[in-house]
């Protein structure tokens, strides 16, 4: 078992691993938890009561979190003429079409997030094994297959993030860097939650988020108690 530091040690002294605090008071918290010498990130997990092996179970949306990720994002686009002039006006960081494509095939992959016009997915699809397994690929769904080529970019570059519940019933994101303080990151967890909230599939029965923590790369988890997201439900 690895050693914990002292640094470690003091900072799980400040967290009572017996409660759930409320959102609030769990985000101010973790806030307070800076320890590294970089900027750490602030993770959210929520155990959902569904089971993903059915397709009617899945938990899967995307969320524009208010105060972006704390990161550049470096977007690529598929897309031809007129398109490809408006995604690069719009700041995309690489633009092209069957060159693109090709690139990527040699092994590029310089990038976190692309979108694609509806009439380029032909070409791109050959692109699936590649991207799929990375969470890259295109996805009308996540609104990044469509001609608002415009629209698609710059929310991306603002933080907007696609989430995905996992094969054991988890979704893991994270939501920000703790050089936010304490109030940007409850905009952007209150945010997530809300949004992993609206995406309950409809036949989901029985608790639906089971439980929460949040943590940052170097601290341990702060139980949250799920009663306490009601009130973003609510909202």
């Amino acid at each position: 078992m690895p050693k914990r530091t002292k640094r470690y040690k003091n900072i799980l002294a400040k967290v009572d691993r017996t409660k759930h605090y409320s959102y609030e008071d769990a985000i101010k918290l973790l806030s307070e938890m800076k320890s590294a010498k970089f900027d750490e990130t602030a993770e959210a997990a929520f155990r959902l009561g569904v089971d993903p092996k059915h397709a009617e179970q899945m938990v899967r949306s995307v969320v524009l979190l208010p105060h972006g990720l704390g990161k550049p994002v470096r977007v690529a686009v598929f897309a031809k003429g007129e398109k490809e002039k408006e995604a690069k006006e719009a700041g995309a960081d690489f633009v092209g079409a069957e060159d693109l494509i090709k690139k990527i095939q040699d092994g590029w992959l310089e990038f976190d997030k692309a979108v694609a016009t509806p009439d380029l997915m032909s070409q791109v699809s050959k692109l699936g094994k590649i991207l799929g397994p990375r969470g890259l690929m295109p996805n009308p769904k996540t609104g990044t297959v469509t001609f608002e080529v415009k629209k698609a970019v710059e929310e991306l570059k603002k933080g907007k993030l696609e989430f995905k519940v996992d094969k054991t019933g988890i979704v893991h994101c994270a939501f920000g860097k703790l050089s936010f303080g304490p109030e940007k990151l409850k905009d952007n967890f209150s945010a997530l939650a809300e949004a992993v909230i609206r995406a309950k599939p409809d036949n989901a029965k029985g608790t639906y988020i089971k439980s929460v923590v949040v943590k940052s790369t170097m601290s341990p988890g702060i139980k949250i108690d799920p009663a306490s997201l009601q009130t973003l439900k609510a909202a």
